[in-house]
């Protein structure tokens, strides 16, 4: 890192950063509570049943894992790919990483309705299973990344930055590609495609670097540190590139969806006939999430604040693309025997219901406060950000 850059705890009144930890405190309290009040009574008081087993926890926790694995793009194009203008938001780029990643895993957890269980599944692993395997792909995803912040942030250890970068740039592409495959080798019919995989790093990109924007600008914002205006027009056009990139694989995998004549009545399913989930798709995922925030991003010119809109409409957009994926793959009856008919009283040929309960609900957004909990802690306990992210900072070409 560039020598002039001197880097500092995150600043301001200490009444207004907790009175920030109280208001994020709101919403943990209230998944706790949610937690306990399911543990309690089983997931009978959620809307998941034998159909649904993926139900809104997931639709947040599989973001997060997914805008974890992108957060990351930022640091490993400054340490890996020596792309010095990144240099500066490489620290910010790992802790946010890290911090998303701790949300969605702790929300996979407290979903599982006894959670406490989770030990088993550690101590005996079931090698044959994407499923237990991906055990190991967090934790040495969580492994790497942590190697990788301690080495950018002790001096000493800088020395060790390229390696311990291109040790955790192989793990982000392991973990983010198995996240996809892990619904291509799904044999529901929503699901069934490889192209799951170059799909999933793209939306990764797309929401991660959303998610690190934001939380960029609200840092800077938080207490008037300057930031450049070449490195918010780079990060500009890696998201719009990376939204692109999202539209490209979205509309390919429902294309070749629709070619296919095996697939061809969940892809118009999706597209038509699906209720929720076409509106959902067209409005949320494709409009919302895609081509206004790449409209906004393909301008020359765009204020912070409209930066900002088009950053919180990726994650907006992410979301409804998680819902279309997960409830919508499974609300779509199941195919057992292609081209024969089945029938029997466990919904066959049925679109099956799904309607979000609230302790679900508070779960997700309970992840999301402990990720922005964990990053504001950090951010005051640690020096993550340098004092200006300006020119006057010195050279960062």
């Amino acid at each position: 890192m560039a020598e002039s850059l001197i880097y500092r705890e995150l600043g301001g009144p200490s009444r207004r950063y907790w009175s920030l930890l109280a208001l994020l405190a709101i919403p943990l309290a209230l998944a706790a509570a949610s937690y306990f009040y399911i543990e309690h009574h089983g997931h009978i008081v959620t809307s998941m049943d034998n159909q649904i087993v993926w139900g809104m926890p997931h639709v947040f926790a599989v973001f997060l894992v997914i805008a974890a694995t992108g957060a990351l793009n930022i640091a490993m194009a400054a340490s890996v790919f020596g792309k010095a203008v990144y240099r500066p938001v490489a620290p910010l780029s790992a802790l946010v990483s890290l911090a998303l990643l701790v949300g969605g895993l702790a929300l996979l957890m407290l979903d599982l309705g006894r959670s406490d269980r989770m030990i088993v599944a550690i101590t005996k692993l079931n090698p044959a299973s994407l499923f237990a395997r991906r055990v190991i792909f967090y934790d040495g995803f969580m492994a790497s990344v942590g190697v990788y912040l301690w080495f950018l942030l002790e001096r000493r250890m800088n020395r060790y930055i390229k390696p311990a970068a291109i040790v955790a740039f192989l793990w982000q592409l392991l973990l983010i590609t198995t996240t996809g495959l892990e619904f291509g080798f799904n044999f529901r019919a929503a699901y069934d495609s490889v192209l799951y995989a170059p799909m999933f790093i793209a939306f990764s990109s797309a929401y991660g670097a959303a998610v690190l924007i934001l939380v960029l600008l609200a840092v800077c914002r938080w207490e008037d540190r300057p930031v450049s205006e070449a490195l918010l027009h780079r990060l500009k056009n890696w998201l719009g590139i990376s939204v692109g990139a999202s539209l490209f694989f979205a509309l390919l995998f429902l294309g070749t969806k629709y070619e296919l004549v095996r697939s061809r009545d969940v892809a118009r399913f999706m597209l038509f006939d699906g209720g929720v989930y076409t509106v959902l798709l067209w409005l949320g995922q494709l409009a919302i999430g895609g081509v206004v925030p790449l409209a906004l991003l393909l301008r020359s010119q765009l204020s912070r604040a409209a930066l900002a809109a088009a950053c919180g409409l990726v994650v907006l957009g992410g979301l409804a693309q998680m819902y279309v994926t997960l409830i919508g793959g499974q609300a779509y009856p199941q195919i057992l025997f292609p081209g024969l008919v089945e029938t029997s009283s466990f919904f066959d040929g049925e679109i099956h219901p799904y309607t979000p309960s609230l302790v679900e609900v508070l779960l997700g957004l309970g992840a999301v406060a402990l990720a922005g909990a964990i990053i504001a802690i950090a951010l005051r306990a640690l020096a993550f950000l340098p004092e200006r992210l300006d020119p006057a900072a010195g050279p960062q070409a």
